[in-house]
């Protein structure tokens, strides 16, 4: 009797928020789940298992030389992260075009999604400006990720100067706005 009663309630309650709505909290949980993804994949870069120090008079982390990383796993490291942070967005932007071309979205939820779509292409060319100015400015390799109003810096190195920390902190700040004491420089 309980069951078919807690099965009534179940019923209603999805008949009151719709198919519509369901959808629409599928896409968001969705696209929390990828950014949980994107996080965790970069917190395990940013581990315990390299050490950093304050980068000479910016605010950023650096790690220390000294690594032991040979060419080809921080070449591995580089392509996993861009094909890995591809995908995770790829599938985003999936799910919101879904609901974008959904006939019984309503006008609210589709400009919500679009203007997602829009934030996440803006994010993408900027990180993809940055790491090409990283790159022109002599590093090797270079993934930078933005996480709101902060951003995580990979640079293929064998030691960082001043010089090139204050280069990387101008370019981040110059393209997206965000302050050195909001970007964490890793040397890979």
């Amino acid at each position: 009797m309980r069951t078919e009663h807690f099965k009534e309630k179940v019923k209603s309650f999805c008949q009151k928020v719709g198919k519509r709505n369901f959808v629409i909290l599928g896409a968001v949980l969705l696209i929390a789940a990828a950014v949980i993804i994107n996080v965790s994949i970069f917190s395990q870069a940013d581990s315990d298992e390299f050490p950093y120090d304050q980068s000479a008079g910016m605010n950023g982390n650096v790690q220390t030389p000294g690594s032991s990383d040979t060419n080809a796993s921080a070449d591995s490291y580089f392509s996993s992260v861009q094909v890995s942070r591809q995908r995770t967005r790829d599938e985003a932007i999936e799910v919101l075009q879904a609901v974008v071309d959904n006939a019984s979205s309503t006008e609210t939820a589709k400009n919500e999604a679009l203007a997602e779509i829009n934030k996440l292409a803006t994010v993408m060319a900027t990180e993809s400006n940055i790491e090409s100015l990283i790159v022109a400015k002599g590093f090797e390799e270079c993934v930078a990720v933005i996480s709101g109003e902060s951003a995580s810096i990979v640079v293929k190195s064998d030691g960082l100067n001043a010089a090139q920390l204050s280069q990387i902190n101008e370019i981040v700040y110059n393209e997206a706005g965000i302050k050195p004491v909001d970007i964490t420089i890793i040397e890979r």
